[in-house]
């Protein structure tokens, strides 16, 4: 039996479709994060998740028993779930220890357990030694901490968590997203996360929902997301791409300006006439002399027209001969190309995804 559903679930607000025909289900232990840009619905379906909010459609069910529909609601407090919000919410008047002790204290623990469970998460998220100060003496990352400890020493059945990074840093996010992944691996609560960061997707989940207008538009792991997406949008907001529309005409396939073997691409017994293909800039090479045969894979002559040193790489801005087209490659620190300079590029075609083409209007 699953953990966690949601079956058919859509919300709108008057005539506004918010979510739209949502169908997800999460195993036991699982982590799976929402991700899409401001306005994809993500939040919306986690409050509804969550029980803030009545779906419009659908149901949502946990352990095979009902916790959302149009009719009825069960309460957030009688779900057996934690949320973590962007601003934390920890209490401002209770110490560390205190803000951790809350919801055990609710649940009319006794007074030794509650101390025992405190200390013993108190630890596992590297906060005892601070369990008698204020939040306001501490910082946005131990605040974090103290957020993630007071929902998870509950042990409650789901974990829900609402973009609990996006106040940090750019770096002390880097260290919080693998703190939420580690604590993951500790506990083995099922947990729905909210973001519009893919890297803290990447990093911390099992599984990725890419959401785009209230829609699902892929589901999978983040491997197989990144290299083999399923949309145009999942390719472009999922990392960086180059998106090369072209023309399958016999043997060769017809972009702007350049032509590629046909016979090469992945999956080339089922191309389209159109074919549109996802190459991510980390996948071409960039080399100062032609092939000894430009059939021998796909190549592309072109002229480096804009660069940017970025420290850990660089990225360069091809454009093919006759063509209008421009085409990012990135390229270790130590290969350094200048402007104007004529180069040829390597295409692995088995790095190629192919995705649908551009939407004509």
């Amino acid at each position: 039996m699953s953990k966690l559903s949601l079956i058919g679930l859509g919300k709108s607000f008057g005539s506004t479709p918010a979510v739209v025909d949502i169908d997800l289900t999460l195993a036991q232990g699982e982590f799976v994060s929402l991700l899409g840009p401001s306005g994809c619905g993500k939040t919306t379906t986690l409050r509804m998740i969550a029980g803030f909010i009545k779906p419009t459609t659908g149901r949502i069910e946990m352990n095979g028993q009902g916790m959302s529909s149009p009719d009825h609601v069960v309460a957030p407090e009688k779900r057996g779930m934690s949320m973590i919000f962007q601003s934390y919410a920890i209490w401002p008047n209770m110490t560390v220890g205190q803000n951790v002790a809350f919801g055990l204290q609710l649940r009319k623990l006794g007074k030794a357990e509650i101390g025992t469970r405190v200390d013993r998460i108190l630890d596992t998220v590297q906060m005892r030694h601070l369990k008698d100060r204020y939040p306001a003496e501490l910082s946005g990352g131990q605040q974090q901490r103290v957020a993630l400890a007071r929902a998870i020493v509950i042990e409650p059945e789901v974990l829900l968590l609402d973009e609990p990074l996006s106040n940090l840093d750019a770096n002390l996010r880097e260290e919080m997203r693998s703190e939420i992944r580690r604590l993951h691996d500790a506990f083995h609560i099922t947990t729905v996360y909210v973001t519009h960061d893919q890297a803290e997707a990447m990093v911390t989940s099992d599984r990725i929902v890419v959401m785009n207008h209230g829609r699902i538009e892929q589901v999978d792991d983040p491997v197989s997301l990144y290299n083999m997406p399923k949309t145009r949008f999942v390719a472009g907001f999922i990392g960086r791409t180059n998106f090369l529309d072209g023309t399958v005409d016999g043997e060769r396939i017809v972009f702007d300006g350049f032509t590629l073997p046909s016979g090469l691409a992945r999956d080339a017994a089922t191309l389209p006439k159109e074919a549109s293909f996802s190459v991510r800039p980390q996948t071409i090479e960039i080399e100062r002399k032609p092939p000894a045969n430009v059939d021998s894979g796909w190549w592309i002559e072109g002229t480096i027209i804009e660069r940017a040193y970025l420290g850990e790489y660089w990225e360069y801005v091809v454009r093919p001969e006759a063509s209008g087209a421009r085409i990012r490659v990135t390229t270790e620190p130590l290969f350094i190309h200048e402007i104007n300079e004529s180069v040829w590029l390597r295409l692995d075609p088995a790095r190629a995804a192919r995705v649908p083409g551009p939407v004509r209007t």
